[in-house]
Formats: C-alpha cells, sequence, structure tokens
C-alpha cells in the first residue's frame, strides 16, 4: 500500500470515530445517550448503605422479611432497619421528617398525601415499589359470632374499627358497603392498630373491625369471629392496596440506593408467593402461632409497578370524596431501571 493510500485510510478511520461519538450525542438525530442519572443507578455502591424502612405487622410485607432472610438487600449492599408504623398515613411525616428512608404504606394514603402537597418540601411522594393486590378472604370486616350482625346490611348505624382514617381500609368499606346498599353515612369508623381489633371486638368498643392477615385468621381461630363482608370483593375485586415509597428528594440524592431497594424487593416479592417459605416468618414479625400462619389467606405480590392499575385507586377515591382535586399517577412512578 503506498503512503498516500495509507493517509487517507487512516483519515477514513478517523472521520468515521468522530461520526459515531457525534451520532452518539444525539446531534445527527441519532439515539441519545441515557442522562447519567440514569445510567448510574444499576452499577457501583449505593449512596446510603444503611436504610430505614417504615413496615407494619402484617403479611403484606412478607416481601421484605423474605427479602431480609434471604440476603437480597445484603447483595445489593443494603443494611435495613425496620420501623413499625399504624399505617400509610402515619409513615408519611416520618418521610418528610427524613426519619423514614423509605416505607410501605396503602395507595390511598400515598394519593392523598400527594394531592395535598403534604410531602412538597421534599419533592413529593415517589412510587417505587409494588406491594399487594387484593384476593377474596385477606381483607374482612369481622364481629363477634354472639353479635346480631350476621350480614352487610346490619353495619348500618354500627362503629367499625379501622388502623387509620382515610385509607384503602376506609376506602374499600365505603365501596362494598354501599355496593350491598348499605348507608355509608350511617357508619362510624374508629381508629386503632390491627393488633387491638380483636379485643376491642370481644370489650364490644367496637361493632366490627377491618381486618387484615395474619389477624383475620387469629381472630376467627382464637375468639370465634365471623366474617360480615369481604371489602375485596363486587367494585374492589382485585384491588392494589399498598406499595413502597420514597421521597423525590431522597431518590434524586440517592438513585444507585433507590434501584438497590428495587431490585430486591423484586426478588423478594416473587419469593414471597412461596407459602412455605412466608409462614414460619409470620410467627416471628407478626406474632402469631403456627397454625395460624398455615392458615390465612394471602393476596397477591405483583413484581412490577403499572400506572393503569394503581390510577383505578384514584378514581375510587374521587368517588368516595377522599381526593380534593385530579391525580394522575403516573409522575409519582420511578420505574426500577430497564423498565
Amino acid at each position: 500500500m503506498s503512503r498516500r493510500v495509507r493517509r487517507i485510510a487512516v483519515r477514513g478511520i478517523a472521520l468515521a470515530t468522530l461520526l459515531a461519538t457525534v451520532a452518539s450525542c444525539g446531534l445527527l438525530g441519532g439515539e441519545e445517550k441515557a442522562p447519567a442519572s440514569d445510567a448510574n443507578t444499576s452499577s457501583g455502591p449505593v449512596e446510603k448503605s444503611k436504610i430505614t424502612l417504615g413496615v407494619l405487622p402484617i403479611l403484606d410485607v412478607a416481601s421484605v422479611h423474605v427479602a431480609i432472610k434471604q440476603g437480597f438487600f445484603e447483595k445489593e449492599g443494603l443494611q435495613v432497619d425496620l420501623k413499625v408504623i399504624q399505617g400509610g398515613a402515619a409513615a408519611i411525616p416520618g418521610l418528610v421528617s427524613k426519619e423514614l428512608d423509605f416505607t410501605f404504606g396503602n395507595w390511598v394514603s400515598f394519593f392523598a398525601a400527594q394531592s395535598k402537597d403534604a410531602a412538597k418540601a421534599v419533592d413529593g411522594i415517589k412510587l417505587i415499589s409494588d406491594g399487594y393486590q387484593a384476593k377474596p378472604d385477606m381483607f374482612l370486616i369481622l364481629a363477634n359470632g354472639d353479635s346480631a350482625i350476621k350480614a352487610p346490611a346490619d353495619l348500618a348505624g354500627k362503629t367499625i374499627a379501622i388502623n387509620t382514617f382515610k385509607n384503602i381500609a376506609e376506602l374499600t368499606a365505603k365501596a362494598t358497603l354501599e355496593a350491598a346498599n348499605v348507608d355509608v353515612n350511617s357508619v362510624k369508623f374508629k381508629e386503632m392498630p390491627f393488633p387491638d381489633m380483636q379485643a376491642a371486638l370481644q370489650n364490644k368498643t367496637v361493632d366490627a373491625a377491618f381486618m387484615v392477615e395474619p389477624f383475620i385468621t387469629r381472630a376467627q381461630r382464637a375468639a370465634g369471629q365471623i366474617k360480615v363482608l369481604d371489602a375485596a370483593s363486587g367494585p374492589t375485586d382485585n384491588i392494589p392496596i399498598a406499595g413502597y415509597a420514597t421521597t423525590g428528594a431522597f431518590a434524586k440524592e440517592n438513585p444507585k440506593t433507590v434501584a438497590a431497594f428495587q431490585r430486591a424487593m423484586a426478588k423478594g416479592q416473587a419469593a414471597a408467593t412461596d407459602r412455605p417459605t412466608v409462614e414460619p416468618l409470620l410467627v416471628e414479625y407478626a406474632k402469631v402461632d403456627k397454625e395460624t400462619a398455615g392458615l390465612v389467606h394471602f393476596g397477591a405480590f405483583p413484581t412490577t409497578l403499572d400506572a393503569t392499575r394503581l390510577q383505578r385507586v384514584v378514581q375510587l377515591m374521587q368517588r368516595y370524596q377522599m381526593l380534593d382535586k385530579e391525580l394522575d399517577v403516573k409522575p409519582m412512578l420511578i420505574q426500577p431501571s430497564g423498565s
């Protein structure tokens, strides 16, 4: 090859390299590179290795305990400090004050807080992982076996215990009561923690109680309390119940931590569908006996965030005046890397 031909070849290679570089930057209309904040969420050390996560002592958070027990968080470089909360509404102040980095909570509480700008100081609430979805017999209103309350119609004018006001329990109770032709305005809701409801029924502090697992099964076995209404039926069949959130500020400052949390939770959600894996953990963290753990009714543990499904909750909230304005769920979601 002559010297002149070699010079032309070298110049051609250099020009091709330059064009490829320009195209990758989007200057020639080619595909743009992902922003650095997105590109860096799937690799490298997390910004915050020790995180505080709000949870309730209920079946819904089994995936968290599975993920801890099976080392999913540890493999992602995370050490999880669990903090027990009473409900999603109670978790919002914890996120805002930065006492919690992440929290489990019901979708109603998250959406209500977002619509009221309750977390505006920390750039709003961001939803990062789905948690739980309804199935039959895992969202029940119970009454004492010797009570006159036997059917939904008997709940008119009665007092029903719920864990927190204006949450998924109140929403689904109202929707299913109305579907059963009960005047929702005649019903009074009384706030108390799930673990206290069985005794409150026995002491007649309340007429009925909205319980979740494992408290449903324990109340039925230990106190003979009976099902009056399945709050995850009819208009609320398969309704999304709860998930995991952080704040916009935390997500912006700790994108790799959020991504690591999402990867660990995705594995935990998938593993939580296996009863033999979950039952012994219920004995540990929910403080129920082995027999009760073996009888609880499982909901679903979704592994993806779906804005369309979650928007259904918003629509129900609007129907029952639990939202002051329109709310689009999609901007609240932080999808896992690769979604």
